[in-house]
């Protein structure tokens, strides 16, 4: 089972970027699905996380009102929209998925999950 993440980058602070993860491995909107990221030298940590439904969502309180979760059922693919970055924002963004209608912020929640995208936030 894959998921594969896109649209990391390097941005200026002030930019936005939309990561995306995309699977045709199963059935998507089955799925709960989050964004989780590491930056260097610290642990991984949930940024942000969406029902099967897509009709809950949640985020970390470090990116409430910039990052927007969402899915797209028709072309399996989850996004983060990911606006007014920081410098703290830097790191490596993983997606994830767990065979559940919902699941939070906690690593062991998810089953399955993507290689990474590196997002750099750097004048």
């Amino acid at each position: 089972l894959q998921l594969v993440e896109s649209g990391g980058g390097l941005v200026q602070p002030g930019g936005s970027l939309r990561l995306s993860c995309t699977t045709s491995d199963f059935p998507f909107n089955y799925y709960a699905w989050a964004w989780f990221r590491q930056a260097p030298g610290k642990g991984r940590e949930g940024v942000s996380w969406i029902t099967s439904t897509g009709e809950g969502a949640d985020y970390a309180d470090s990116v409430k009102g910039r990052f927007t979760i969402s899915k797209d059922d028709a072309e399996n693919t989850v996004y983060l929209q990911m606006n007014n970055l920081t410098p703290e924002d830097t790191a490596v963004y993983y997606c994830a998925a767990a065979y559940s209608d919902s699941a939070g912020g906690r690593l062991d929640e998810y089953e399955y999950w993507g290689q990474g995208t590196q997002v750099t936030v750097s004048p």
